[in-house]
């Protein structure tokens, strides 16, 4: 067995929790400097590093973002100190070179729009679940959610551009007395097959 650090997991995982409610705690730029930082060492296919982050954070950004958002996700995502539109680039490939110097080929692998397009959405979903994990380490809370409207958010905030939204996560301090009661989730014999 592995000798892991209990709170850790606990702060990371096990005592997390998904917030809605949010203390009225500004998110200074340095923070999220340091959070992609962090966020940014975790492993993607070939480095190719897809993710973009979009750090919503402004009363004017707030405003431009408000109208794509579902009725259940305005209001705490306007309360949020930072929501950040995890994002992706379709046009990823063409970091590779510096990414992943070692095959000069690795752009080509990524020349048929579909495979670019299943390469960047996973990754990016990859790189926005390391933007949770680094959030939490750094002592902050999350409120992740999918509920708006993405070719809105992609018009408004990615027109002509490569970049597309996946999804949003709201960060901050939580207020931990608006918590709902922990969901259950499913247990290893539901989930998991050993083969």
């Amino acid at each position: 067995m592995l000798d892991v650090d209990t709170p850790l997991l606990d702060q990371l995982f096990e005592g997390a929790r998904t917030h809605n409610a949010w203390r009225a705690e500004a998110l200074p730029e340095s923070t999220l400097r340091r959070l992609y930082d962090a966020l940014k060492w975790g492993p993607t296919s070939a480095n190719c590093s897809a993710g973009r982050f979009v750090f919503v954070r402004s009363e004017e950004g707030k405003a431009r973002l408000a109208p794509h958002l579902s009725r259940a996700n305005r209001a705490k995502t306007m309360a949020a100190p930072v929501c950040v539109i995890v994002a992706y680039d379709l046009d990823f490939a063409e970091k590779m070179p510096r990414l992943f110097p070692h095959d000069p080929s690795a752009p080509a692998w990524f020349a048929d729009p579909a495979v670019a397009q299943e390469t960047a959405f996973r990754n990016s979903s990859l790189q926005g679940a390391y933007l949770i994990m680094a959030a939490r380490a750094l002592g902050l809370d999350c409120g992740p959610m999918s509920g708006f409207d993405r070719a809105g958010v992609d018009a408004e905030f990615f027109a002509g551009t490569s970049w597309r939204s996946n999804f949003l996560v709201n960060i901050g301090h939580g207020r931990a007395e608006a918590l709902y009661p922990r969901n259950p989730r499913l247990e290893f014999e539901e989930a998991c097959l050993l083969a």
